[in-house]
C-alpha cells in the first residue's frame, strides 16, 4: 500500500496522475507534441510562433544557429504590446478584465482591456513627450501597482528596451542597473507599501542618481499620497498623474525586428557584478505565449 506521507524531503517518487475529466479539458492533452517537437523543432516553434501571435511581417529564416547564439524568426516584425493588448482588444475580450489586482493595504481595482489599451497608449506619448525613442533604455523601479504593467507595455510599443528593478533593491544596486543599462528616463513612485511599511522608493532613486548620469527625467506615481512628501528635482521630476492627464489617447504600436530588445533583466549580482540579459522580442513572445498556453 503506498504510504501518504513524505520519508524523506530530497527524495519522492510518488506519481499522481490528473483526472481523466481534468485531461479532456487541458489545453494540451496529447503526449505526441512532444513527437512532433522533437522531429523537427524549427517547424514546431514556426508552426506555433504564426498561429499564437500577431506579425506585421513574417520572418524568413526561423532559426539561425550559430553557438552559442541563436537568432529567431529572422526578418519577422511584430510588437509585443500589440500582442498583449491591441489583438485582444479587436475582440470580444474588449470589455473582459486584463488585469485584477488588489494591492496593500487592500485597495483593489480591475482594468479591462479597453481601459489597459488606452493608458499604455497615453503613457507611450507621455514617455515620447519625454524624448524617449526606439532604442532608448528605460528603467522601472515601482510598487506592485498597475502602472508598472502600464510602463513596461508602454516601453514596449514605441520600442524602448526596459529593465525592471525590484523595488526591494537598494539605492546602490538601482544605480548599478541604470548605469549598465545607460537608462534614459527612471519610472518610480513616492513610495511603496511592504507588510504595513512604505518602502521609501523616491529617497532610494533620488541616491541612487547621485551616482548615474544617464537618466534625464524621472516620472513619479502618487502611490502613497496624502501627507506622505518627497523631494522633487524641477526639470528633471515630474509626476505621472500631471503628465498623464493631457496625454494624447491613441500611439501606433512600432514594427520591432524579431530579435530587437524587449527587455533587460538582471542578474541578482550575489556572485559579482549584476549581468544583464537581453531577451528579445520574437523568441521570448513564441516561448512564453505558448508555454503558458500549456502550463508547463
Amino acid at each position: 500500500m503506498q504510504t501518504t506521507a513524505i520519508d524523506a524531503l530530497l527524495q519522492e517518487t510518488r506519481v499522481f496522475p490528473p483526472s481523466e475529466a481534468f485531461v479532456k479539458q487541458a489545453n494540451i492533452n496529447d503526449p505526441a507534441i512532444y513527437d512532433e517537437a522533437a522531429r523537427d523543432y524549427e517547424a514546431f516553434w514556426a508552426k506555433h510562433a504564426e498561429q499564437r501571435l500577431h506579425w506585421f511581417e513574417k520572418w524568413h529564416t526561423v532559426l539561425e544557429w550559430n553557438p552559442p547564439y541563436a537568432k529567431w524568426f529572422v526578418g519577422g516584425k511584430l510588437n509585443a504590446c500589440y500582442n498583449c493588448v491591441d489583438r485582444h482588444v479587436q475582440t470580444w475580450r474588449r470589455n473582459k478584465a486584463a488585469l485584477i489586482w488588489e494591492g496593500e493595504p487592500g485597495d483593489e481595482r480591475v482594468l479591462t482591456y479597453g481601459d489597459l489599451h488606452r493608458e499604455v497608449q497615453k503613457f507611450a506619448n507621455v514617455l515620447k513627450s519625454l524624448g524617449v525613442q526606439k532604442g532608448d533604455r528605460v528603467c522601472i523601479y515601482m510598487p506592485m501597482v498597475p502602472e508598472a504593467i502600464i510602463a513596461m507595455l508602454a516601453c514596449a510599443r514605441i520600442g524602448a528596451p526596459h529593465s525592471v528593478v525590484f523595488g526591494g533593491f537598494s539605492a546602490e544596486a538601482l544605480a548599478d542597473r541604470i548605469n549598465d543599462a545607460q537608462a534614459k528616463v527612471l519610472i518610480t513612485a513616492d513610495g511603496g507599501w511592504r507588510r504595513g511599511s512604505i518602502v521609501p522608493l523616491k529617497r532610494n532613486a533620488d541616491d541612487a542618481l547621485r551616482h548615474t548620469h544617464s537618466v534625464e527625467k524621472v516620472v513619479v506615481y502618487q502611490r502613497i499620497g496624502d501627507d506622505y512628501r518627497v523631494d522633487m528635482q524641477a526639470g528633471r521630476d515630474l509626476w505621472w498623474h500631471d503628465l498623464m492627464r493631457d496625454a494624447p489617447l491613441t500611439c501606433a504600436a512600432e514594427p520591432m525586428d524579431s530579435e530587437d530588445i524587449l527587455y533587460l533583466l538582471y542578474t541578482s549580482g550575489s556572485t559579482g557584478k549584476p549581468k544583464g540579459i537581453m531577451h528579445t522580442t520574437g523568441g521570448y513572445m513564441t516561448g512564453v505565449t505558448l508555454t503558458a498556453e500549456m502550463g508547463v
